[in-house]
């Protein structure tokens, strides 16, 4: 599991100092708003993969910002839309449980944008979050400096918020004083989780969703939504770790792009994700790609569920837990002596 860097700031909680705080935060938006770009930005690290097409996170991203008076954990949720498929309702599910029992809701939307069906449907699931709500005005270096103004006063008729903060995600601008506000709204209490660990997602998730971003930034624009990475095969060794991942796509035609001629293409992604795995992990990655076509996948719940990895986790918990209850309730009494 990934752990921050030697630049993150770490927490001072010692036990006895009730004025750290720690607490949940959710990041609520329409697709293409900037928040897994946000996302990384508050945590120091890349735990989101970046992607100029709508609706790049498929899952809840999990990243933990570690200061020295305070813990914040902020899940990344999919961007809200209307669903159209399995796996675009399993998106929506994963709004649902990050909105679940967080102390802070941050709407983020894309002040360089007019305002859209997307952000009005982002406002009315806002609506529905009694705790604290933060609206985050971002892109704000491609908006010019007249339009601001107008644009706060525009969203403030519209709902309700604590504060409202204009921001760059890309460019930084911004990110402390959110940072600072968000200390400001979370109870007392001890961090949630140990001081350099940056994100809960497990390195096999990671893996295929950096391999998936690199195929995302080298294929065509009606390509994204087709794509999909598992991972066949990782293996730790002492001093590298196999990796061997397949990426499906709907139709014979995208294969070929996937592929590129020669194979060009699939060397590419390749080597790119092979790269920054390593600068990520900390280790040699040997790195083998395959593509597959798989019709409709995004509607096979075999796939769908295999791509969430909390999920996966949580069945294999229940299985555990069925099979210890078969085996406790098998045994024979102890016969007394």
């Amino acid at each position: 599991m990934p752990s921050a860097g030697p630049a993150a700031a770490l927490p001072c909680y010692d036990g006895n100092d009730m004025a750290f705080r720690s607490g949940f935060v959710a990041i609520l938006g329409p697709p293409n708003a900037g928040k897994s770009t946000l996302l990384n930005a508050l945590v120091g690290e890349k735990v989101a993969i970046v992607s100029s097409h709508p609706q790049t996170t498929r899952n809840r991203i999990l990243g933990i910002v570690n200061r020295p008076d305070a813990q914040i954990v902020i899940s990344d949720t999919p961007g809200l839309h209307k669903p159209d498929s399995l796996l675009g309702r399993q998106m929506l599910e994963d709004i649902e449980q990050a909105l679940d029992g967080i102390h802070v809701l941050l709407l983020i939307v894309d002040a360089s944008r007019k305002f859209s069906t997307g952000d009005q449907r982002a406002l009315d699931r806002a609506a529905q979050f009694r705790g604290p709500r933060i609206l985050l005005l971002n892109k704000i270096d491609r908006l010019r400096k007249d339009a601001l103004l107008p644009l706060i006063a525009a969203y403030s008729k519209k709902l309700e918020f604590a504060e409202i903060i204009p921001i760059s995600a890309l460019t930084g601008d911004g990110i402390p004083l959110l940072l600072r506000t968000l200390e400001k709204y979370l109870p007392e209490g001890p961090p949630y989780f140990p001081e350099d660990q940056y994100t809960d997602q497990p390195e096999r998730f990671l893996a295929a969703e950096i391999i998936r971003e690199k195929v995302l930034a080298h294929t065509r624009q009606e390509l994204p939504h087709a794509v999909a990475v598992l991972l066949d095969r990782f293996e730790e060794g002492e001093a590298l770790t196999r990796i061997l991942a397949t990426i499906y796509v709907d139709r014979e035609g995208q294969k070929g792009i996937v592929i590129g001629r020669g194979g060009a293409m699939l060397k590419t992604v390749g080597t790119e994700a092979r790269i920054e795995l390593e600068q990520i992990l900390g280790r040699k990655i040997f790195l083998e790609l395959f593509v597959k076509v798989r019709p409709d996948w995004r509607d096979q719940a075999a796939i769908v569920r295999e791509l969430d990895w909390r999920r996966q986790m949580e069945e294999m918990s229940a299985d555990e837990e069925s099979g210890e209850m078969e085996v406790e309730a098998g045994k024979e009494p102890d016969e007394e002596s």
